[in-house]
């Protein structure tokens, strides 16, 4: 057997990834179970053409985490119009790691540190269709990163119109509406993972 392909490398470095997460809940189950179907199908996993070629594709997430204050940062995204972690797709011949190192110079002009809670590799995923106008399906990867609620980072003023800090109980307070819809459940996981 010959050397394995980039598109096969992501795919197992994928499939691992799922291999690693313990699901939260049987929605999570769910989504662990679909998107090991989609790596498996041979479907594009990255976009290559904006918005939604393929229909869908791969995203890391990454929440930048004050473990000591409790704090997560979440920005206004212009176009969901939404309070989200940021994050980015993942462009071909890139990992989701790399694409969560990438995106946090780009967006925040931070150095991605991984956070004690579970390293370089996801917390949690979700299989998520977008809102508004050519919609497509965003399959999330959620990073946890270290960070100092201390300061707010410079941000990508073309991607968000602001950005705060809110705690984590904070956070369960805000109407899911005004946020990613999963951003509840992973908080949920978020805690539970910290008081371990």
């Amino acid at each position: 057997m010959g050397a394995l392909t980039p598109d096969q490398d992501l795919r197992s470095l994928v499939t691992g990834l799922l291999d690693g997460l313990e699901p939260w809940d049987a929605l999570e189950r769910e989504h662990i179970d679909s998107t090991r179907r989609w790596v498996d199908s041979g479907a594009p996993l990255t976009r290559v053409m904006k918005p939604d070629t393929p229909p869908m594709h791969l995203v890391s997430y990454f929440v930048m985490l004050d473990r000591a204050q409790q704090k997560v940062l979440l920005g206004e995204h212009r176009l969901a119009g939404l309070w989200l972690p940021a994050g980015g797709h993942c462009e071909e011949g890139e990992d989701p790691w790399t694409t969560t190192v990438r995106e946090c110079r780009e967006e925040l002009d931070l150095e991605a540190v991984p956070s004690d809670v579970c390293g370089a590799r996801p917390l949690f995923v979700t299989v998520t269709p977008t809102r508004g106008p050519r919609s497509h399906t965003d399959v999330s990867l959620w990073y946890v990163l270290s960070a100092d609620a201390g300061q707010l980072p410079a941000f990508d003023e073309r991607e968000y119109l602001s950005m705060r800090w809110l705690t984590l109980t904070g956070v369960l307070d805000e109407p899911i509406e005004a946020m990613d819809p999963h951003m509840h459940r992973f908080t949920r996981k978020l805690l539970a993972a910290l008081r371990r």
